[in-house]
């Protein structure tokens, strides 16, 4: 677990590109203000599902960042271009793995679901030895967040949906696949899959 603090932002959106461009205008003209932010990833699905991730370094950060009043005039700009309330889940649970460089991704997959027991599947996720690197080379990085008691939220950082699509036919080792099984085991509901075929991502310049 690192010291971080990740608020997921989720809600149809009416128009993209007009997302994308306030997210844009918001780390050029608001991010050099905001103390303790390490960066974000956004992007809208097929079906215009927008899901944001935003890191800072601890909690205190992203309250400082809220309560600026230029923070406040861009949400409420930015908050119309939802069809439906967002909705927000906050989280100092937070788990990061970088085997190789996030921002170069040109895709990333957020998966969400519910586990039974929030621990041992952290503890499973800890203890898989397998070499992600040597496996998957596609996959640049994941953050795994813990929130709402039961929840979590999952970003998957890949080279390319392309490369991502033929890395999922490789035949996980028999271990990796034990811990899958119990994963599964733990799992409440369906896993609900966003795919951002278009991934915005920003970080402090």
């Amino acid at each position: 677990m690192v010291d971080m603090f990740v608020q997921v932002i989720q809600g149809h959106v009416s128009d993209a590109e007009r997302v994308r461009a306030r997210l844009d205008a918001w780390a050029s003209e608001l991010a050099p203000g905001a103390a303790g932010w390490l960066g974000s990833t956004a992007g809208v699905t097929a079906d215009g599902m927008l899901v944001a991730l935003a890191r800072f370094e601890s909690e205190e950060a992203a309250r400082r960042n809220s309560d600026r009043p230029e923070q406040g005039a861009w949400w409420e700009e930015t908050a119309s271009l939802f069809t439906e309330e967002p909705a927000f889940h906050n989280s100092t649970s937070v788990d990061v793995d970088t085997p190789g460089d996030p921002s170069q991704a040109g895709f990333v997959q957020v998966m969400q679901g519910r586990v039974s027991n929030p621990d041992r599947a952290r503890e499973l996720m800890a203890d898989d030895s397998t070499d992600m690197q040597e496996l998957r080379p596609d996959v640049l990085g994941t953050i795994q967040v813990a929130h709402d008691e039961d929840a979590w939220t999952m970003a998957i950082y890949f080279s390319s949906e392309e490369e991502a699509r033929a890395g999922e036919q490789k035949e996980p080792p028999p271990e990796m696949q034990q811990m899958m099984k119990e994963m599964d085991s733990l799992a409440i509901g369906e896993t609900t899959y966003f795919d951002l075929k278009d991934p915005w991502l920003h970080a402090p310049s």
